[in-house]
């Protein structure tokens, strides 16, 4: 008996450890860094950088699209409105079955088409484009996908800021709200308004870098001919900060510039979602360690900050984690184990609660009323099987959404 009692002591003294190392590795640091961010970004300045120079650089828009045809002549219209006659405006038909490049080329724009069927994808596209023009090299490079609308007065911005930093430049980047959006559509927006947003606002408060988030980019020639575009998965924008931040090229953020995409509904939308949320999950497993590793050689405080932020998983699947987590603490303390760590679960998952609060006060409360705010959690349930499926089907590969019209 007393042997069997040492060994039940024992198992629950290993269960007290497992459960207090996971908490803080895996809860504890995403939402600590979720609300560091969410308060920062309460304080943040509109322009973190002066503007020295009023000169707009030579600039080539680069826009990647994939039968476009029904929004693509609109998208460039406006484009062209804000370039001068120094600039370009060069569209990749990619793989294209409809009257997206003829379209294109109706509005004056410069087209090149692209056929290849076994590489796939944005940035096998946007490299393609990029060695296009090469031979004639701009002084700053835009992208823009081609669903995008794009507010006045923003390619100025972010090219400008771009030459004069000599760093890469991310607009904010959201989404308009359909007609008669459902309850999962709101709250999709809030969620990406934290993402592109509130978080990218706070990092900019506390000087730190700014995550590319796919459109509304501006690169110094100089940086995007260093580096490769050519990739299928979702999340090469992502990868793309990486990289930078680890060769010294950090972005920054220019809240000012804004550019707008149309939010999926239909069901093709819901596998790109997935995509979107697995390669999220890949790149906190693939590129943090990396991160953490070139922090160590490089001693250089921003890619630890990067890892950090990568780190924190996407909004549903860090609340999944507070509630799941909570609840195994819990229960672990009805069979004797330390409430210890259901304390610490309680105390993250108030710091995600307060970090939601903050970011839903400054742009969700319009939108998203505070009733359907205490939904999230039913929302989050939607969303577990997405993520059972990461374990035995993971999905990362980029696949053109087809869009509702």
């Amino acid at each position: 008996m007393l042997q069997t009692a040492n060994k039940l002591v024992f198992m629950i003294q290993v269960l007290n450890i497992a459960l207090f190392i996971g908490i803080i590795f895996f809860l504890i640091i995403p939402s600590v860094v979720l609300l560091i961010e969410c308060i920062a970004s309460l304080f943040a300045r509109k322009d973190r950088f002066k503007k020295t120079n009023l000169a707009h650089p030579r600039t080539v828009v680069l826009v990647p699209a994939h039968n476009e045809a029904e929004q693509i002549e609109s998208v460039l219209q406006k484009v062209l409105a804000q370039l001068n006659t120094q600039d370009r405006l060069v569209v990749i038909a990619d793989n294209c079955h409809d009257e997206t490049a003829a379209l294109a080329r109706s509005t004056g724009a410069k087209v090149i088409e692209r056929f290849n069927q076994e590489q796939r994808g944005k940035g096998y596209a946007l490299d393609y484009g990029l060695k296009f023009i090469e031979n004639d090299p701009p002084e700053v490079v835009v992208i823009l996908d081609a669903d995008c609308q794009i507010e006045p007065g923003t390619i100025a911005s972010i090219t400008r800021l771009a030459h004069d930093s000599g760093r890469p430049v991310q607009a904010t980047y959201l989404m308009d709200q359909p007609d008669h959006p459902s309850l999962k559509d709101r709250i999709s927006m809030f969620s990406l308004t934290v993402k592109n947003l509130v978080r990218l606002k706070g990092l900019n408060r506390l000087g730190w870098h700014s995550l590319l988030t796919g459109s509304g980019m501006a690169f110094p020639w100089s940086v995007i001919s260093k580096v490769s575009l050519a990739g299928s998965k979702t999340t090469d924008d992502m990868q793309l900060t990486v990289d930078l931040v680890i060769a010294g090229d950090s972005p920054i953020f220019c809240q000012e510039a804004l550019v707008t995409g149309r939010l999926m509904k239909n069901k093709h939308a819901q596998s790109q979602r997935m995509r979107w949320e697995h390669g999220h999950i890949e790149m906190i497993l693939v590129e943090v360690p990396r991160l953490l590793k070139e922090f160590i050689k490089q001693r250089r405080i921003e890619l630890l900050v990067l890892a950090l932020d990568i780190f924190v998983p996407p909004l549903s699947l860090l609340v999944m984690m507070g509630l799941i987590a909570t609840m195994i603490c819990y229960l672990a303390v009805t069979i004797g184990a330390s409430l210890l760590p259901a304390a610490i679960a309680s105390i993250a998952g108030c710091f995600i609660v307060v970090g939601v609060l903050l970011a839903w006060w400054q742009y969700g409360r319009n939108n998203l009323s505070l009733l359907s705010l205490i939904a999230i959690p039913f929302y989050v349930l939607s969303k577990i099987p997405i993520y059972l499926k990461f374990v035995v089907q993971p999905q990362s590969r980029w696949l053109r959404t087809e869009r509702d019209g």
